[in-house]
């Protein structure tokens, strides 16, 4: 029979879509962008506060000047969704980390053959990861309009956001696709 592929599709899926995702998670948990408030009373119109779940940031759009480490004032900081995010994001990415290189040692490439129960496990660590990251962004996500504002704003959601939930997405493909390898060893 013709020769097999050296390592086996699901995981290649796997060990590109998890660093994608990682990327995508890093940038969104460290940025300050996860909602926007524009059009706020008594300010100018050209005026975007964007807070994140460190930082809270405003921008004048006409001259784009920037000043980030605004004073809290509203306790934007102190809601639980905020709250969970701090804690969730990071510990997702730290999961993810671990889960590469649990993944790394698995599918290893210069050996003949892939350790398809490294490989399955680091799979589920990878799809955890990528959980623990969706759920703050969900959560964050569904109670956008509630978190304290600036009264009179036009809420919307941030890039931060955005690249938070997708790049949970990945994880989580590139952690199922990467589980696949359990099916191997049932096999054998």
């Amino acid at each position: 029979h013709p020769p097999s592929m050296r390592t086996p599709t699901a995981m290649i899926v796997g060990l590109v879509l998890c660093p994608c995702g990682l990327l995508l998670t890093l940038t969104g948990t460290l940025t300050p962008n996860w909602r926007q408030v524009s059009l706020m009373l008594n300010q100018p119109s050209d005026l975007v506060l964007e807070q994140g779940i460190w930082d809270l940031c405003s921008e004048r759009q006409s001259s784009h000047d920037r000043r980030c480490g605004q004073a809290d004032e509203l306790g934007y900081f102190k809601e639980v969704p905020v709250q969970v995010a701090r804690g969730l994001m990071p510990t997702s990415l730290v999961l993810t980390l671990l889960g590469l290189v649990v993944a790394t040692l698995g599918v290893r490439c210069w050996q003949e053959e892939p350790q398809h129960p490294v490989a399955g496990a680091a799979g589920l660590v990878l799809l955890l990861s990528g959980l623990l990251s969706l759920v703050p962004t969900c959560w964050y996500t569904h109670k956008l309009g509630a978190l304290p504002a600036p009264s009179g704003g036009t809420l919307a959601a941030g890039y931060s956001l955005v690249l938070s939930y997708l790049g949970s997405c990945l994880e989580i493909l590139g952690g199922l696709a990467l589980t696949l390898s359990f099916h191997r060893c049932c096999k054998k």
